[in-house]
């Protein structure tokens, strides 16, 4: 495979540049891209976040406590789970509820499900062309069609873990306060579990696949915060820590971080109190829980010529690989030891209080908080999603990457921009391949 050569190309520096990307299409958002250089410095980048805002917070006040897992999974088409799993821990908290160990294994299987689907989705179709020289995976397709169909049968297996435990893969519609609707039988599990044998195989072969891309030379410091469970790799429950020592529960998080209103995006910043930016995401949960991966997922990583940290965003598409292994497995020996429950959720029953809730999308910790009447109607909420949190660490990416390559051609400053900015987040690396680069010689 050709994979794109640029970084030793050398162009004209001018005193004075400004590099602007004006739209970022097809992304869970609208926002765009400038970076302002003046002599050999990159003085100022922005990553424009211009989308009206889309006020579920707002719409969700005044609606009843059962409504959330139904309505928050409409933000998001490729991590609905997330925003289900953060609202059910969220209200649970607030009305004292605790759900049996059937009951959080089924949404740890469903949520095994969106990270295979999502990861699956990020390596193949919208990652992988950037280190292979290819334009869309289309055009990947069109040389190595069977390594592509390799990624859709894979991706289709996280959907159908969604289907048979969520009900559907799109927004899910088995999720309910306490549990599920409906649980599963026991011989639709054994007959999925047939399928994640197969898909077994298929990543421990997308690992060894994206453990021989080219990637860049890159490594920055940040802040890597994400849960952590003493039991397991951290998913759906856990306490929020981070590699400069902090460590807390959910009702904690307002009082450590906030989230900043910036001129240029619409959409929040969210900032530690007293340190600034931090790093969510694969690379986060990854380099701050290796030691809670299978036997298994940590031989693949460490064969794949990750250490048991991991500091270069680009090797994220292979940190993602690696939790895709350990999510087949999970989903396997979940599985294995599925017992049908008599009752497929608890009972809930709602008070006054404000509960606070979080779970891993696969982009990152997603946090939920609801503040109840004595009916159990919201009187306020906040959603503080991984987009917002990893913003500033984007930017800071942006910066540091483009810093370190002022030298090259438009045309290669503009792929490399639109990977760097691809390593964070499938919905904006989704964007990111249509990118439209200006660049001003002022």
């Amino acid at each position: 495979m050709q994979v794109r050569k640029s970084l030793e190309r050398k162009g004209k520096r001018m005193a004075t540049r400004t590099i602007k990307v004006g739209a970022l299409a097809r992304v869970e958002g609208e926002g765009g891209m400038l970076v302002k250089i003046k002599g050999d410095k990159v003085h100022e980048v922005q990553l424009n976040i211009y989308e009206p805002p889309r006020f579920f917070e707002a719409f969700l006040r005044g609606r009843s406590y059962s409504e959330p897992p139904d309505i928050t999974a409409r933000i998001c088409g490729i991590c609905p789970v997330a925003y289900q799993m953060s609202a059910c821990n969220a209200i649970e908290d607030a009305f004292g509820v605790k759900v049996t160990p059937v009951i959080r294994d089924l949404r740890r299987l469903l949520y095994c499900g969106e990270w295979i689907q999502s990861h699956v989705l990020h390596i193949y179709m919208l990652h992988a062309p950037d280190f292979l020289g290819y334009e869309s995976s289309v055009h990947l397709a069109a040389d190595f069609p069977d390594i592509v169909n390799r990624g859709l049968q894979l991706k289709k297996v996280g959907n159908e873990i969604m289907e048979l435990v969520g009900g559907r893969a799109v927004h899910p519609i088995n999720v309910r306060l306490g549990g599920f609707y409906k649980a599963p039988s026991k011989a639709q599990m054994l007959k999925l579990k047939e399928r994640l044998e197969w898909a077994l195989v298929a990543a421990k072969e997308t690992i060894d696949w994206v453990a021989g891309f080219n990637f860049p030379d890159f490594e920055h410091n940040y802040e890597y915060v994400a849960m952590r469970h003493p039991d397991t790799y951290a998913i759906h429950e856990g306490r929020l820590v981070s590699d400069a020592g902090l460590n807390i529960a959910e009702k904690d998080y307002e009082t450590i971080f906030e989230e900043q209103h910036v001129a240029h995006s619409n959409a929040l910043h969210s900032v530690i109190k007293t340190r600034g930016n931090y790093f969510v995401g694969p690379q986060a949960r990854y380099s701050l829980n290796f030691d809670k991966l299978s036997p298994l997922a940590q031989d693949y990583a460490l064969r794949s010529g990750l250490g048991k940290t991991c500091k270069n965003p680009f090797k994220s598409i292979l940190v993602r690989a690696v939790e895709t292994l350990y999510a087949v497995e999970e989903a396997i020996r979940i599985i294995g030891a599925y017992e049908e429950p008599e009752k497929a959720f608890v009972d809930v029953t709602p008070n006054a209080g404000t509960g606070y809730g979080w779970s891993e999308a696969p982009r990152g910790m997603l946090y939920h908080r609801y503040t109840f009447d004595d009916a159990g109607i919201i009187q306020d909420c906040t959603i503080i999603p991984p987009t917002s949190q990893n913003q500033k660490s984007i930017e800071g990416d942006l910066h540091h990457f483009v810093s370190d390559r002022l030298d090259l051609p438009k045309e290669d400053l503009q792929w490399q921009c639109e990977q760097a900015i691809r390593n964070y987040d499938p919905c904006i690396s989704c964007a990111t391949h249509f990118l439209k680069l200006e660049l001003e010689h002022l």
